[in-house]
């Protein structure tokens, strides 16, 4: 199913990606900059890393892939037939995700 998932995925992004406000806000930070490239390197290259199909927004997963010298990216984002919906990206936090940010830790 998450193969199924990351087809959908690249299937809704090569016709349009749609950066909802949210996403926006977190890409600008200054302490991250992600830049729209950066968002299409992941979702073309990434792997997804937790899968949401009951979301409210529409099934929607979190991708990790690598932007700008190799640093990690994690893309939220939930296809829809026209387009692909970006909710947000941010650089994953070492406190908050194990090596290689693939899992979360436990709390």
């Amino acid at each position: 199913m998450t193969q199924n998932i990351l087809d959908i995925v690249r299937q809704s992004a090569e016709k349009r990606i749609l950066f909802l406000p949210h996403a926006v806000r977190q890409m600008s930070r200054p302490d991250r900059m992600i830049s729209p490239l950066e968002i299409r390197n992941v979702i073309h290259n990434g792997k997804i890393i937790e899968n949401y199909p009951e979301n409210a927004r529409g099934h929607s997963c979190l991708i990790l892939g690598y932007g700008e010298k190799g640093r990690p990216v994690h893309v939220v984002c939930s296809p829809k037939h026209e387009y692909l919906s970006i909710i947000t990206a941010y650089l994953p936090n070492v406190r908050e995700w194990e090596y290689g940010f693939r899992k979360r830790k436990q709390s």
